[in-house]
């Protein structure tokens, strides 16, 4: 994997700004979680590996380079397969466009099946798709789609390698794609509604023929003990580790945080620095979802609704209070806090992935009926993102990296210039 990954690096320095060979780009979603990082890396050394063509074949991280800081589970993974960060290859460092335009990029998608707005310029470079989300791609004959409701893509993506091409499987890249799938169908335990007879037949394949592999429960623990491990971090920086946004009449960030939202909602100056966060960034409405476990690592799952509309706030709330798709069992809990409506949620299965169609059939139904209040109207500056399964923490045991106010303004920034949906 890493002469493969060293190869990528070389010839995009040596021929992306000249003409040369077309890249077949293997892209995850903007959440860039330990899934798409994986299926990108993995699925691209299968085509590497199987395509015999002058064409390059190299995974694309779907973030900027400062961003990985962010995704410290990442970087853990890499760092326990053996990786360096330094060969990947980062959204700002490939310019996609220009290849498309001078007809040298094809680009497969993993653990998305549709490009967000700020990319549909590029769609007329999908050549294949691989995801494990709802479907919303337009069927075409010639961009084969495959999509199948499974707890991880690297699920899909290990069928693929063991159905193709099961001799370039080695104990890395089974390391990777094994701990993308644990993570993803959390511990393989059914009752977190997460894995399906499909993730767990190909896990045990893993483990049967590797078993090296780090004890499934070990390795769990190690990712799940890096996801919730938000020590050092302030509230801005704890809102963009693992925020997604959706907009239509309303722009509004979803953020999962990795604490009790009780403990949260005691941060001193929290209303304060949730305005400043809204204003800097153009969000109308804050969706809080904290997921924390009791003893016995039953998931606790909580709700906030921060807004200053009063109108909003409220409408938003109630329109959860009311879903029915699926229900998410709300009960109001006690808030110190005016502008917050907070929650217990009952149904635990309900993870961001399934709040953010019930969000985005509110702003639909919303559209042109004035609920912005006495928010401030503008047209929305952040780019869709696609529902993924939650993007996981890192373990910080070298120290929390550094990461300043210049990088979380650029990454906003970069996100804001790429235009809202």
């Amino acid at each position: 994997m890493e002469e493969f990954l060293s190869s990528c690096r070389r010839a995009v320095q040596v021929n992306s700004d000249q003409p040369g060979p077309q890249f077949h780009v293997v892209m995850g979603n903007e959440a860039c979680d330990v899934d798409s990082m994986v299926s990108a890396l993995a699925f691209a050394y299968f085509l590497s590996k199987t395509v015999h063509s002058e064409m390059l074949a190299l995974p694309l991280l779907n973030i900027h380079q400062s961003d990985l800081l962010l995704r410290s589970d990442n970087l853990f993974l890499l760092r326990q397969t053996g990786l360096s960060p330094d060969l990947l290859l980062f959204r700002d460092q490939l310019d996609l466009r220009a290849l498309h335009r001078a007809g040298r990029l094809q680009l497969t998608l993993v653990d998305h099946n549709v490009l967000p707005s700020s990319d549909s310029d590029l769609e007329g470079a999908v050549v294949e798709v691989i995801d494990h989300h709802l479907l919303e791609r337009e069927p075409s004959p010639s961009c084969p789609v495959t999509v199948e409701t499974v707890g991880s893509c690297a699920t899909l993506v290990t069928e693929r390698i063991v159905q193709k091409a099961p001799q370039i499987l080695d104990q890395q890249l089974a390391q990777l794609l094994y701990a993308a799938v644990v993570l993803d169908c959390v511990n393989m335990a059914p009752a977190a509604g997460k894995v399906t007879p499909k993730d767990s037949q190909y896990a045990a394949m893993l483990e049967t023929r590797f078993p090296a592999l780090p004890p499934r429960g070990a390795l769990f623990q190690a990712l799940q003990n890096a996801k919730f491990d938000v020590s050092g971090l302030n509230t801005q920086q704890m809102l963009l580790k693992d925020m997604k946004a959706v907009s239509g009449s309303l722009n509004v960030a979803v953020s999962v945080l990795y604490i009790t939202l009780e403990e949260f909602l005691q941060r001193a100056e929290l209303e304060a620095e949730l305005s400043g966060f809204c204003q800097k960034f153009g969000f109308d409405l804050l969706l809080l979802m904290t997921i924390s476990f009791t003893e016995s690592k039953e998931p606790i799952r909580e709700l906030a609704v921060f807004s200053h509309s009063a109108t909003c706030r409220e409408q938003v709330s109630q329109y959860l209070e009311q879903a029915r798709n699926p229900a998410l069992n709300l009960c109001p809990i006690s808030s110190p806090h005016p502008h917050i409506i907070a929650y217990q949620q009952g149904n635990t299965l309900a993870s961001r992935k399934k709040l953010l169609p019930i969000i985005k059939d509110f702003l639909k139904e919303q559209d042109g009926d004035g609920c912005q209040g006495d928010a401030e109207e503008e047209e929305s500056q952040v780019p869709p993102t696609p529902m993924n399964s939650l993007v996981e923490g890192c373990p910080l045991d070298d120290g929390l990296p550094h990461i300043s106010a210049q990088d979380l303004e650029e990454k906003v920034s970069k996100m804001a210039a790429r235009g809202g949906n």
